[in-house]
């Protein structure tokens, strides 16, 4: 046997098959799975293609119909299968088909009898309907459903069946539409069936729950049936657990209890005898009247008027649209009316119903495309009005409301054109989001243009402030604020009645236009605020510079050159008083024009003067650096803090340290350049102690010959090495370079000599010429290079530099 191991549950008499059963039941192992197992049944007229359909979504082998032998039963009695491939354990069965000729009109208590049976036994039923039955009494199984419910509350307590209605060869009108038409004709039938006492007021959800799924044509669209059947299989695995399909069904009969089970219900929906269907003359005049309206809905979809109708909307907007349609529409309902006349009333007017709205069904997405062209339309339209009249200058808002105007009333036109006279279609929803979209549209223009304006004069005030308050700032002294004050006021004033005259065309609120001019305002001070954290940043470079100015240029901004006679305390105190005035001036945001104690407390605090009294008057004023905020200046206005100020001017009093000690020690090398004789006293000692070396040089004469040469050759090497420069860096250095300079300058000038005793006599004159003169150059180089030679601070020079 196969693995879905097909199985006849009752035959076509209504005999249940009880061997069967229980051999299908060893088979699939049923009995092994306690509770958890679900049933699903099938249920349908004839040859609607059930049987194929549980084959593509479960896996089963039921027999199909063959469609080239012509339309026939296929399924008698109903059989049972197992899912292949489900977990948990699905069983599916097979019902035969409703409405078969082969039984004829007289033979439907079977139909009638397999129908509650498979409610009553399955947790899954899947009813398989038509698409173009929705909507039909017989078709869509409305009588027989509504007798199943009622005899099913007589005879069974409810136990939360799973109703899936299945929507075969789904046509173009979208599931969301016939799923509400589908679930409210169920509602219907529960209503309007009579209850029992004990389930008055049982509301329909108790005994069901009702899904509704929708495949596409499995002749047709075969490969997209398939898809779509593949999809609906995913739903039923795991389908009784919490949130499945058959997830809140009640009584459920455990799985050795199943056969045992069905056999009794089988019975006893064979004994009751209150299942009837409706009267053979309502039946009768309710298939032709169906069959009547199926085949003028048919003719409706070929007719080539409207083939053509609905082929020239999908490109654009149908002049006349309402009349041309609202005409073939009443040829499809006359000719109805026509061939339904002799047929029960209630059924006949029913039908007609039924397909007028299935027609208007139909048509209403073309309507709807439609009324989306005029809408669309009418949109772009008003964007090219509107652009144009604000191109021309304009006013914003007068150009927007008649714009808008005279869009909407040619959409009005337009719909007027386009309504349908059978129909009470309502074009106002359409109509409110054609208003809403243009009223988005205006107010992201609105959007832009106030953007546009608003980012013209923020970018002005940038031009306008950003250089000025960064020069004021370099320069900073006692009327850098003012200046900034009056700068900002200015600027600000321009830029606010700039931005006011040009929001004067948007007739905003006051709340907003003031807003906006305000936000205009806040945004020139941030500009000044940011720049001014930014030049505080650079506070410490700020202040070195201007040290470096003041105290290396004189009053006429010439280089200084330490001569010895300047007062470099009185020029050091000087630099550093202007460098603590731009740390003052750089530590607050004084846009309030409030006064403040800053370089008061500097100055007290950092730039007292040296001694006792100092010392000691600068103890009581020292702490008020040792905070983070400044006295009577809110947080927010603080660029530098107190113990950042104290941080900064000891950076910068170690930074600009060195340049002082420079100038002392190019004082100090200047005084020992101008004053290399020895003192007094050693001239007289050497006096006093040479006398007797005096008196042998005039006794020998040829020693003063001695003496000169050697004072020649001592001057030469003096000036070759430039000795005085040397010594200036110190004894040892100047010990250390000579050692290293001596033997090649010796050797050079002897090369030198040499050379002028091999020259020609005539060229003697030139020679002492160039050499006296190259004597000269190189006493100016070395007298140059060593007063531009930097000395290194001074280490025992006593300065005093708390100023």
């Amino acid at each position: 046997m196969d693995a879905a191991c097909s199985t006849q549950l009752i035959d076509g008499d209504g005999v249940f098959n009880v061997s069967g059963v229980d051999h299908f039941i060893k088979e699939v192992k049923l009995e092994e799975c306690g509770l958890s197992y679900a049933v699903v049944s099938i249920m349908g007229p004839q040859s609607s293609g059930k049987s194929t359909l549980l084959n593509h979504l479960f896996g089963t082998n039921f027999r199909e119909m063959d469609a080239f032998r012509g339309r026939s039963q296929t399924t008698k009695g109903i059989w049972i299968a197992r899912c292949a491939g489900i977990e948990p354990c699905t069983v599916v069965m097979d019902l035969e088909g409703t409405d078969g000729r082969e039984r004829g009109e007289d033979d439907t208590a079977f139909e009638k009898q397999s129908a509650l049976f498979a409610l009553a036994v399955s947790d899954i039923v899947l009813i398989n309907m038509w698409c173009h039955d929705i909507g039909r009494e017989q078709a869509a199984n409305k009588p027989l459903l509504k007798t199943v419910f009622q005899v099913m509350m007589r005879l069974f307590s409810p136990r939360k069946t799973t109703l899936m209605f299945v929507i075969r060869d789904k046509t173009r009108t979208p599931l969301e539409n016939l799923e509400p038409v589908l679930r409210e004709d169920i509602q219907k039938i529960w209503d309007s069936v009579p209850k029992p006492q004990a389930h008055k007021e049982t509301p329909l959800s108790d005994f069901f729950n009702v899904e509704v799924v929708a495949l596409s044509s499995y002749e047709e669209k075969e490969e997209q049936f398939k898809e779509q059947v593949y999809n609906l299989r995913q739903r039923f695995f795991q389908s009784v657990a919490p949130g499945g399909l058959a997830g809140d069904r009640r009584g459920v009969v455990p799985a050795n209890a199943f056969a045992f089970s069905a056999k009794q219900m089988w019975q006893v929906i064979k004994d009751n005898k209150d299942l009837d269907l409706p009267a053979h003359k309502v039946m009768v005049a309710t298939v032709r009247c169906e069959e009547i309206a199926n085949e003028k809905f048919s003719s409706f979809i070929a007719n080539e008027n409207w083939r053509e109708l609905e082929e020239a909307v999908q490109s654009g907007p149908v002049s006349g649209f309402g009349r041309k349609l609202s005409s073939i529409l009443q040829s499809s309902l006359s000719e109805y009316d026509t061939e339904a006349t002799y047929f029960e009333e209630s059924v006949r007017s029913s039908k007609r119903q039924q397909l007028q709205e299935k027609l208007l069904q139909l048509v209403q997405p073309t309507f709807q495309d439609v009324l989306g062209h005029l809408r669309s339309g009418a949109l772009e339209n008003f964007k090219n009005a509107f652009e144009k009249a604000l191109n021309a200058g304009e006013g914003f808002s007068s150009s927007a409301k008649s714009c808008a105007q005279s869009c909407i009333s040619k959409f009005d036109k337009g719909c007027e054109e386009a309504v349908i006279e059978q129909a009470n279609w309502d074009t106002s929803k359409t109509r409110e989001k054609l208003e809403r979209d243009i009223e988005a549209h205006i107010s992201s223009v609105r959007t832009a243009k106030l953007a546009e304006l608003t980012t013209l004069y923020e970018s002005k005030l940038n031009v306008a402030l950003s250089g000025p308050v960064e020069a004021l700032l370099d320069g900073a002294n006692d009327e850098t604020w003012p200046a900034i004050r009056k700068l900002l006021r200015r600027e600000g004033e321009l830029a606010v009645y700039g931005l006011s005259n040009a929001l004067s065309g948007f007739e905003m609120d006051e709340e907003t236009r003031s807003k906006m001019l305000g936000d205009l305002e806040n945004y020139a001070r941030g500009i000044v605020e940011t720049k001014a954290k930014e030049e505080a940043g650079r506070a410490l470079m700020r202040m070195k510079d201007r040290f470096a100015t003041i105290f290396s240029h004189d009053s006429d901004s010439m280089p200084r050159v330490w001569t010895g006679k300047e007062d470099i305390r009185a020029i050091t105190k000087m630099a550093r008083s202007a460098s603590l005035k731009l740390l003052s001036v750089m530590a607050i945001i004084r846009l309030d024009d409030e006064l403040d104690n800053i370089e008061k407390t500097l100055t007290l605090s950092l730039f007292s003067s040296t001694g006792s009294n100092a010392t000691s008057k600068s103890i009581s004023t020292i702490d008020s650096l040792a905070s983070s905020t400044w006295e009577q200046v809110a947080p927010e206005k603080t660029l530098i803090t107190p113990v950042q100020c104290k941080s900064l001017w000891r950076q910068f009093k170690n930074e600009t340290e060195y340049t002082v000690t420079q100038a002392i020690s190019a004082q100090e090398a200047n005084r020992r350049n101008n004053n290399w004789l020895p003192p007094p006293w050693a001239i007289l000692a050497l006096v006093v102690l040479g006398f007797n070396e005096f008196m042998t040089l005039l006794r020998n004469p040829l020693w003063l010959l001695v003496l000169f040469v050697g004072y020649l050759i001592s001057k030469a090497l003096w000036v070759q090495l430039n000795i005085s420069g040397e010594f200036r860096n110190g004894a040892l250095p100047g010990l250390l370079s000579l050692s290293t300079k001596f033997i090649p300058t010796v050797m050079n000038l002897l090369k030198k000599l040499a050379e002028e005793g091999q020259a020609p006599p005539t060229n003697s004159n030139q020679s002492m010429n160039s050499t006296a003169q190259s004597e000269v150059t190189t006493n100016g180089e070395s007298s140059s290079s060593s007063s531009s030679s930097g000395s290194p601070p001074a280490k025992n020079v006593p300065i005093d530099t708390s100023a």
